[in-house]
């Protein structure tokens, strides 16, 4: 079973967005949307490429309020409109191998969003290379600031 071969390498977010799945899609998507949403509170973020296609570049700086930088650079691996995004920092525009991470280990990130009634069921699953890594990811405060942009999003996503 998947679950079970994932387990120790993926860190797992599940939340009821009360928010319509277009918008909670829009949110991740347009880079005007994403800066307002994607960073834990205090933190701000900065959108330099996002093409959300098979191939596409991701290129996302987080700065936080004592001047530390985030500065995450991937390639989007999958986008099903509306339905699920699929992200790594493995690798850079043209698939060229990224150098290591200096902040957050080297991962892939899918992002689910299905209905459940006139809400979003919003499923965030972090896979990392190693156990390890997993547990680095983890005690950088994967479950706090992830549930702080959930919030975040689903308050823009109501917006609109």
């Amino acid at each position: 079973m998947a679950n079970e071969r994932t387990a120790r390498y993926e860190l797992r977010l599940e939340r009821l967005l009360d928010a319509p799945r277009a918008s909670v899609w829009r949110c991740w998507t347009e880079p005007n949307l994403l800066e307002q949403w994607f960073a834990p509170q205090s933190w701000r973020t900065e959108v330099k490429t996002l093409e959300p296609r098979t191939g596409g570049a991701s290129h996302i700086v987080m700065r936080g309020p004592d001047g530390e930088e985030s500065d995450g650079d991937g390639v989007f691996l999958e986008a099903v409109p509306e339905q699920r995004l699929v992200f790594t920092n493995a690798f850079t525009s043209g698939w060229i191998p990224s150098s290591k991470p200096t902040v957050v280990p080297f991962m892939t990130t899918i992002i689910e969003m299905s209905d459940k009634d006139s809400k979003t069921r919003y499923v965030v699953r972090a896979l990392h290379w190693t156990e390890e890594a997993r547990k680095q990811h983890e005690e950088m405060g994967f479950h706090e600031g992830w549930g702080q942009t959930a919030g975040k999003l689903e308050a823009l996503a109501r917006t609109l």
